[in-house]
């Protein structure tokens, strides 16, 4: 059974289980190995299917949910199970339903978990840098208030993603997050004094600084993708490695 990590301030909430899950647990093979959950990757849709299945019994789920993530600012609300060819454009997930675990897929993105307790809304958001940006977070936090949930009662957790160190962007994506969120600057560093080397980002501590901003004061618990390959698939690393595929970890939540 796989054994994810975990949040100190979801995993005391009652009625709610979920894990930020490493690639370890699964059956896929080769690059893939082990607990690779991502429907896009090539990996053996058998092996996909069974990981899955692992995780949705280790949170002792009914069903597990993923998106097809594009990237965006879109949440849905979910009320009932979907086909894998049903699933909706989206990167946030939410509902009040029992058993209905919410997954979001990673490969050095940002996942982040949601659970108000006292409303029994549970969501689970996909950020990377263009969701993070344009405010998939804050969009998440709306569609949980539509169900009943008060900012003043959610906890979030920021889960495993790549880390600062590892994140060289351009100054293109540097410029356009300063012209959009000149708040952003203090989540640019240079990793040497040379003014003219690249910028790396913060992309786990942008995405806390988002959640604070909203109202919301998030648990960060997030290892770095790129610099654990044990541990995590890492888009990121498969380029520099110029591996064919990658596979992708699972992040979930659930109202037991």
């Amino acid at each position: 059974m796989p054994t994810p990590l975990t949040a100190d301030r979801l995993a005391v909430l009652p009625g709610i289980a979920h894990g930020f899950f490493t690639r370890h647990g699964g059956v896929s093979q080769g690059g893939y190995a082990s607990l690779n959950c991502g429907l896009g990757s090539k990996d053996d849709p058998a092996a996909v299917r069974e990981n899955r299945a692992r995780v949705t019994a280790s949170l002792s789920a009914r069903s597990l949910l993923t998106a097809h993530q594009i990237h965006s600012a879109t949440a849905v609300i979910v009320e009932r199970p979907w086909s894998t060819e049903d699933r909706p454009r989206a990167d946030a997930i939410v509902t009040v339903a029992p058993g209905l675990a919410l997954g979001v897929l990673t490969a050095d993105c940002a996942p982040v978990l949601f659970a108000d307790p006292d409303a029994k809304v549970v969501a689970a958001a996909h950020a990377g840098w263009r969701g993070a940006i344009g405010g998939v977070l804050e969009a998440t936090l709306a569609a949980m208030e539509r169900l009943g949930a008060s900012k003043a009662r959610i906890e979030a957790a920021v889960g495993p993603c790549i880390g600062q160190p590892a994140y060289e962007v351009g100054f293109d994506f540097e410029a356009e997050f300063l012209n959009r969120d000149p708040d952003s600057a203090q989540f640019f560093a240079r990793p040497q004094a040379d003014s003219g080397a690249r910028p790396h980002f913060d992309l786990s501590g942008y995405a806390s600084h988002r959640l604070s901003r909203a109202g919301i004061a998030p648990v960060q618990a997030a290892p770095c993708t790129y610099a654990q390959a044990e541990h995590f698939f890492s888009y990121r690393r498969s380029q520099a490695r110029k591996e064919a595929d990658y596979g992708r970890q699972i992040s979930a939540i659930v109202l037991t």
